[in-house]
């Protein structure tokens, strides 16, 4: 197995496991390429099939990219969503920007088989584990967080 894990905590350019894939000093199964992104198989697949989609360039985080950037990443990963549905004969793909992990902007693309498949029970040793939803939040914490969030944007 590649020995991915010395990247994996490193935020800096010279260290990121996926600017190394992307300059093809780290070793990938690439599904896609051009100019700006790369897509690539998940070593640790939720479902086979799971994709990691990249910008070619160093951003740490999903709100580095500029709009265009973002919105050609959001047009990709449909593209690439379509495909797979084609491919793995699925009615959804997940499309998730997680920010966790690896410091560089990357999506996950699962085909979804299980309604579990994004929070995943792939990642539970103890199978027979139940997921109930998360508990509901009142409507006044609800109104609260809804009008930090405007008022944020709203600057």
């Amino acid at each position: 197995m590649p020995p991915y894990s010395n990247f994996e905590e490193e935020t800096s350019t010279s260290a990121c496991l996926f600017c190394a894939i992307a300059n093809r000093k780290a070793p990938a199964h690439i599904v896609y390429e051009d100019h700006d992104f790369l897509a690539f198989l998940d070593i640790n697949p939720i479902r086979p099939g799971h994709v990691q989609l990249i910008p070619c360039t160093h951003h740490a985080y999903f709100d580095d990219l500029s709009s265009d950037l973002a919105a050609r990443m959001m047009q990709l990963g449909q593209r690439l969503a379509r495909a797979m549905k084609a491919v793995h004969k699925v009615e959804r793909v997940g499309f998730v920007f997680t920010g966790s992990d690896i410091a560089h902007v990357h999506a996950h693309l699962v085909p979804l088989i299980g309604h579990a498949d994004i929070t995943s029970t792939a990642y539970i040793e103890q199978k027979d584990l139940r997921f109930v939803n998360a508990p509901q939040a009142s409507w006044d914490e609800l109104i609260g967080q809804a009008e930090l969030l405007k008022s944020t944007l709203a600057v």
